[in-house]
């Protein structure tokens, strides 16, 4: 499923992006900076009996200190700093199946910005790369970022005693950025995933190898539950203000009982240093990715086939709805098993399973945590009307089709100066629909994310074909008294649902 969000979208610069692991080429250095709802494997965690379970003595100590050193002691030395190498031709590049973030997010272009540079005519290029750990059995099962390990030739762990082991990567999943890798060793300390979601405001430490420093303790709290970064459709992360930095990724942020509530991955910072905004990915999602890794090596999860966006007020109204709740169907993938069940472009999907959908997030991770195969209901409002559909889950696809329109695209012989945009027919590539062939920057449309380039597909739920077509429907609208009218328009970056104002229009 692809979230399709507004380009007014409330996601952080991407400028200001860095994920943690650090990264170093030859003399030089840069920063590199859901899954089924199947129950984990118990026992997986628990370890064997000869070990010995650190979270578990972190919690026979009287009451929460005031200081944090009886908690650090107990559970840092299950925290290991990962090294990793990365043999390359030198003349390489990372390609589009070596990026793990979606095209044009934040993270995916804070990735390329820091790409590694070509290191000559021939030969290879070592890359050499420093990120964070912890054991999570006794038998040397141990998670970090997918972004530090992805593509590693060569893999090691140093643990809190300084000795040195090589690992193997078990599995990777770039959508949540997690990692299992495993010491073929017995005896290591571990730790145990959190069972119960941190609050706001809670303690936490956050432990690590940030700039190579490894066993790095530093604390704070919860600021924020359920933030989207702009890193991919099941973002969902904790929000931390403990100084994390490059390097810390895939290390832990315990709680004061001594159980990993997270796994940074990611900060917020206008200098590349930490500024108290970090981000660690949910000891919930953990827990199932990692149960997913470790017994099949890969992350599978279920798929309806709709490309979704929020329900903006503007479009609540629009659409006639009684309140901005729910996702907005921009359109149905062909084959897919909502265009099976008759899901059309500009259902909104209001509940799963009978448990309602605020966002089209939500509705994301909701699908993402369920298996393929899955009988799902979904309740949606269809043209008005509520309905309740039953479908089965796919699988979701390992990458998506981009189409990409680009080109100049003469003949414009039609304006819009109180929207500010100017018409054309669509021809050729661009199929069915009216073509943006110029948009005024301080106009409204342009507020509202349209570009040159765009096909104008529907007008207030019906289909137009040229722009005497948009100026009826916006004139019909009028004349009902809305506020404002629903566009449904197709870019290079799929099709969505804009909901412009009428007032001057």
């Amino acid at each position: 499923m692809n979230g399709n969000q507004q380009p007014a979208r409330g996601v952080l610069s991407a400028r200001r992006f860095g994920l943690l692991a650090t990264t170093i080429a030859g003399l030089g250095a840069a920063a590199f900076f859901v899954a089924p709802s199947l129950a984990p494997d118990a026992a997986f965690f628990a370890g064997p009996a000869y070990a010995q379970n650190l979270s578990q003595e972190a919690q026979k100590l009287p009451q929460h200190p005031v200081g944090f050193a009886d908690i650090v002691a107990k559970v840092k030395p299950a925290v290991i700093s990962v090294r990793v190498k990365i043999d390359r031709p030198a003349s390489s590049s990372l390609s589009n199946d070596e990026n793990p973030f979606p095209p044009g997010s934040p993270m995916e272009r804070f990735f390329r910005r820091f790409d590694m540079p070509n290191g000559g005519e021939g030969g290879h290029q070592v890359i050499t790369g420093q990120g964070s750990g912890f054991f999570i059995t006794a038998d040397g099962y141990a998670v970090t970022n997918n972004h530090v390990v992805q593509k590693a030739d060569n893999v090691q762990v140093t643990t809190d005693d300084g000795k040195i082991y090589s690992a193997k990567v078990i599995g990777t999943d770039p959508r949540s950025d997690l990692a299992l890798i495993k010491v073929d060793d017995k005896d290591f300390p571990y730790v145990k995933l959190a069972d119960a979601s941190p609050r706001v405001g809670d303690w936490v430490l956050a432990v690590g190898n940030p700039f190579g420093l490894g066993g790095t303790v530093t604390a704070g709290i919860v600021s924020a539950r359920g933030r989207d970064i702009g890193a991919g459709p099941y973002d969902d992360f904790i929000q931390i203000d403990a100084p994390v930095n490059k390097g810390n990724s895939g290390g832990p942020t315990f709680d004061v009982d001594g159980n990993v509530i997270g796994v940074n991955t990611a900060i917020f910072s206008p200098s590349g240093g930490s500024v108290g905004i970090a981000f660690a990915i949910p000891s919930d999602t953990v827990k199932t990715v990692i149960a997913q890794l470790r017994e099949k090596g890969s992350v599978t999860r279920g798929w309806i086939g709709v490309q979704i966006q929020p329900v903006t007020l503007d479009i609540a109204d629009g659409l006639g709805l009684k309140k901005a709740a729910g996702a907005l169907v921009s359109e149905p993938q062909p084959d897919s098993p909502a265009a099976k069940a008759g899901i059309e472009s500009g259902d909104v999907i209001t509940a799963v399973d009978g448990n309602s959908i605020a966002d089209a997030r939500e509705l994301a991770r909701r699908i993402g945590t369920m298996a393929p195969g899955t009988a799902v209901k979904l309740n949606l409002v269809h043209q008005g009307q509520e309905k309740t559909v039953t479908l089965t889950l796919g699988t979701l696809p390992s990458e998506h089709q981009a189409s990409n329109q680009e080109g100049q695209h003469p003949g414009a012989d039609n304006d819009m100066p109180k929207l500010g945009l100017t018409l054309g027919k669509a021809t050729g590539a661009e199929g069915a629909g009216v073509l943006v062939t110029g948009v005024d920057p301080s106009g409204v449309a342009a507020d509202h994310g349209f570009q040159v380039g765009d096909v104008i597909l529907d007008v207030g739920g019906k289909s137009v074909t040229n722009p005497a077509e948009v100026r009826k429907q916006l004139a019909d609208a009028r004349k009902e008294g809305k506020h404002a009218v629903l566009f449904r328009v197709k870019s290079g970056e799929g099709t969505r649902f804009v909901a412009l104002p009428l007032g001057n229009a």
